[in-house]
């Protein structure tokens, strides 16, 4: 099968309602492309059973790990403990909320071999409209600052060669982790390629990326990076 290795992660956060399906998606995916694979849970403090269902996943099957938060530390702390538990020749990432289907790897992984990052972005984004709204003014406003070659920022659909990721120095523990990765990748001169990806309603939770305080705290940060790289 192919001659690279995968590993898959994504953060959770109370998704004790998509843990198991996540991890099971996940694995179906990783079989198309690999046979040499790790897959990652993150729980960041999550105070729901995802934790406890996580591990039991992990006990069940060999490819499975799971890596706690003692509290939530926020999407970046998460995202950043993926990375740096990361094995794998390349880093794939997605949210554990079942927004999208995992299978679509196989348009990313076509295209590695050419690019250090290959990021997917949504066709048709399906979530509430101040969700949109807030997320059209944070990616113009990022390609803006950082001259980002990329029109979704935060499309939590991402593969990367696991040297790009290693070698990242970050600070961000929240909202603001996707912008800094592709700001600091970016200024290094990777190469990266865009694939449009399909996105689907949530079916189980609740997000919280709304919340105005991470909103608010989010581009304060962004200016500060846009400053210290400038």
């Amino acid at each position: 099968m192919a001659d690279r290795s995968l590993t898959i992660f994504f953060p959770c956060f109370n998704e004790e309602d998509n843990v198991r399906k996540s991890v099971e998606a996940a694995e179906k995916a990783a079989e198309l492309v690999t046979d040499d694979y790790e897959i990652i849970v993150v729980n960041d403090g999550s105070d729901d059973r995802t934790g406890e269902i996580a591990d039991s996943v992990a006990a069940e099957n060999s490819h499975v790990r799971v890596i706690h938060h003692p509290k939530n530390l926020g999407y970046g702390a998460a995202l950043q403990s993926g990375y740096n538990g990361a094995t794998k020749d390349t880093v794939f990432y997605t949210d554990g909320d079942l927004q999208f289907d995992i299978s679509e790897i196989t348009k990313l992984w076509a295209l590695i071999g050419d690019y250090e990052v290959v990021t997917g972005y949504r066709i048709k984004r399906m979530d509430p409209l101040i969700r949109k709204l807030n997320s059209f003014g944070w990616t113009t406003l990022t390609r803006i600052l950082f001259k980002l070659p990329v029109r979704d920022v935060n499309c939590a659909f991402k593969l990367f060669r696991r040297e790009v990721v290693a070698g990242l120095e970050l600070q961000s523990e929240g909202a603001l982790i996707d912008a800094e990765v592709f700001a600091k990748i970016n200024k290094a001169g990777y190469k990266i390629a865009e694939v449009g990806v399909n996105h689907y309603p949530r079916q189980f939770g609740s997000q919280t990326g709304a919340n105005p305080f991470v909103i608010v705290q989010a581009f304060w940060e962004l200016f500060k990076l846009w400053w210290k790289l400038r």
